[in-house]
């Protein structure tokens, strides 16, 4: 069994984990860091349910707030900023498929940042190779394709920018 498919398991098996019963908020971030092989700070919070395909690319902030439902499909890397709020059924997912069918097997691995204080609204999906920059908006249901610039509420499928807020 190569690396990545035993990485792959172990997230799966920590998310199990981690769905599975009740757990105080100490033991989830215990939990958190056997997922990420990182120190995840006293502030973060999770609710369950919550489900990683990786975990070992996955960075969290200071004052990360998870909601339940979240799936983070993080083999390309996310990147979560401090006091960032991710809402219920957020899919963060940084793998794509080419286009062409003789390719259509191929992954393409591209990273999500989300910055500082971002607020990510419930069953919004952020894609591959997208940024969202500090203090923005994303609203609920949104599908985010391309970067998001600072200060800005978007919405939509695709995302559009709605508003300037700073």
């Amino acid at each position: 069994m190569c690396e990545e498919h035993e990485i792959s398991q172990e997230a799966i098996r920590i998310s199990a984990e981690i769905n599975t019963g009740y757990h105080p908020p100490e033991e989830l971030r215990q939990l958190l860091e056997k997922l990420t092989g990182h120190e995840i700070d006293e502030s973060v919070n999770l609710f369950p349910p919550f489900n990683s395909d990786f975990g070992k690319n996955i960075t969290l902030g200071k004052y990360v707030f998870i909601n339940s439902g979240c799936k983070f499909q993080d083999q390309g890397g996310i990147t979560i900023g401090d006091g960032a709020l991710i809402g219920h059924n957020v899919v963060l997912a940084t793998i794509n498929h080419d286009l062409e069918p003789e390719h259509r097997a191929d992954l393409w691995l591209k990273p999500i940042h989300i910055g500082k204080n971002v607020w990510i609204g419930a069953n919004a999906t952020i894609l591959a190779g997208v940024s969202i920059g500090e203090n923005a908006v994303v609203a609920a249901g949104a599908v985010v394709t391309k970067d998001v610039p600072d200060g800005v509420v978007v919405g939509g499928v695709p995302a559009k920018i709605i508003k300037t807020i700073i």
